[in-house]
This record gives structure tokens, C-alpha cells and sequence, in this order.
């Protein structure tokens, strides 16, 4: 079995020592110098490089999906990896034996849900970022693929989601999600304006994608197995707390 994991890094960082299972892949390639040859560059074959202050560690997605010859292909970040352990430790992401033990009885591995708890996903969103984007992401799921927007109501309507764009799942069914997901990202950039957004706030197709992942795997009805999520840094828990009660409370985002 073939497995891909691509780690998403945007600087010199600690990686997983297993390189025939995990691939790191310096995003934004074609906008900064890459530290090392240890990383895979993004810029390589067809690819959305320059994207990358838009569209985060969606480029190394892209790259994987179009230049990428695996049976199954999943994505982590360099700080982020699912693991069946708790350790804070790169030692204890999923092997190629443990993941070919899940994939015996499922279609999709995931990292846990973040819960919201007295929030859905759509307020959680417009609380946190401009609501204009994730309005018209509807609009085009309406248009071009409405089968979906069932699907869409119900998780947006959720108190919890698969976030950060963490996934691992058989090629085949990763390049009809690229095909889907990117599909409507390319049009959403037609039609919103971030000339205003701050450098955070320009980061929107990454926000808005991870909420897709849910929406697309709704509407396929695939089976999938959720495994720890560990942050190798810290989280910084309360000034993310006390950040989103300013953006819900006082409106307090940028612009």
C-alpha cells in the first residue's frame, strides 16, 4: 500500500522521520527560499504556488493532487500530525502499519472534531472572519453543485468539524475532493474582493476549505475513523478564547 502524507511547512521545522511515508512540502515555494532540500517544493509541475497567502496549505493539496503518484494521500502540517497516541512527539505519528490497519474497515481518516459547543460552524465563521465569503460559497455550491447544499445546511448548522484541512483517504477519492473543492474556490476568487482583508483575513480560501472537507464527505456518505489530533506547539488556548469572545461580542476583526 502506498501512502503519501504531505506536511505542510512554511519554514525550517522538525519532520517526521519515516520520508517513505511522509513528505514535506515547503508551500509557497515560488514566493520564498526553500531552507533545505529535505522539502518537496510546491512550485514543481502543475501548481498553485503563488496562491499560497491566499490559500495556505491548500498548495501543497494542489501539488499533491496533480503531481503525486500514490494509492492513498493525506495531509498534516509541520506542527500538526494525527496520531492514535497523545504524545507531543513526532515519534508517535501514524505509522504505515497503523494506517493500513485503519483502512481495512474505513474510507477516510480524520484528526477529531473541534467542538463549538454554543456555536454552529457558520456562526463560529462569521464570528471569526468576513461572512461574505462563506455566503457566496453557498451561492456557488447552489449553482453548480446543488446535490450538495443539503449537505452544506447541515454543517453549517453543526456545533462541531473536521478543521485545518487534515485528511488521509485512497487518491482516487482525494482527486474527485481536489476536483470538487477547488472547483469552487477558483470561483470564489472571482467573486469576492480582499483588497481591504488584513494579511490574516486574506488567508480565506483556507478558512472557507475547511469547512468543505465535512460538506464533501456528507454528501458521499463515506465511512471514516477519527484518530488523535497533536499540536507540537503551544496552543495558546486562552488568547484564543478571549480573541473570539471580542470578534463575537465587539465585533473586533480585521477588515
Amino acid at each position: 500500500m502506498n501512502i503519501k502524507i504531505m506536511v505542510a511547512a512554511h519554514k525550517a521545522y522538525k519532520m517526521p522521520d519515516d520520508r517513505s511515508l511522509y513528505v514535506p512540502v515547503f508551500v509557497g515555494s515560488a514566493l520564498r527560499n526553500i531552507p533545505s532540500d529535505m522539502y518537496q517544493r510546491d512550485d514543481d509541475g502543475k501548481n498553485i504556488s503563488k496562491k499560497n497567502p491566499t490559500f495556505n496549505e491548500l498548495t501543497a493539496l494542489y501539488w499533491g493532487w496533480k503531481n503525486l503518484k500514490c494509492d492513498y494521500i493525506g495531509l498534516d502540517h509541520y506542527r500538526r500530525y494525527m496520531t492514535l497516541s497523545k504524545s507531543k512527539d513526532l515519534a508517535s505519528v501514524l505509522s504505515q502499519e497503523q494506517l493500513e490497519r485503519l483502512f481495512k474497515n474505513t474510507d477516510v481518516v480524520l484528526p477529531t472534531k473541534r467542538h463549538y459547543y454554543i456555536e454552529s460552524n457558520y456562526s463560529h465563521y462569521v464570528h471569526a472572519h468576513h461572512a461574505e465569503p462563506l455566503n457566496i460559497t453557498k451561492e456557488i455550491i447552489s449553482e453548480k453543485y446543488p446535490e450538495y447544499i443539503d449537505s452544506f445546511e447541515r454543517v453549517m448548522k453543526k456545533t462541531s468539524a473536521h478543521m485545518f484541512n487534515m485528511f488521509i483517504m485512497r487518491k482516487s477519492l482525494s482527486d474527485a475532493y481536489c476536483e470538487w473543492l477547488f472547483d469552487i474556490l477558483f470561483e470564489l476568487e472571482k467573486r469576492i474582493d480582499t483588497s481591504e482583508y488584513d494579511t490574516y483575513e486574506t488567508r480565506v480560501f483556507g478558512f472557507v476549505s475547511e469547512l468543505l472537507l465535512d460538506v464533501w464527505l456528507d454528501q458521499q456518505q463515506l465511512t471514516y475513523t477519527e484518530v488523535n489530533k497533536v499540536n507540537l506547539e503551544n496552543e495558546h488556548w486562552i488568547r484564543k478564547i478571549f480573541g473570539f469572545l471580542a470578534r463575537k461580542f465587539f465585533n473586533k476583526r480585521g477588515k
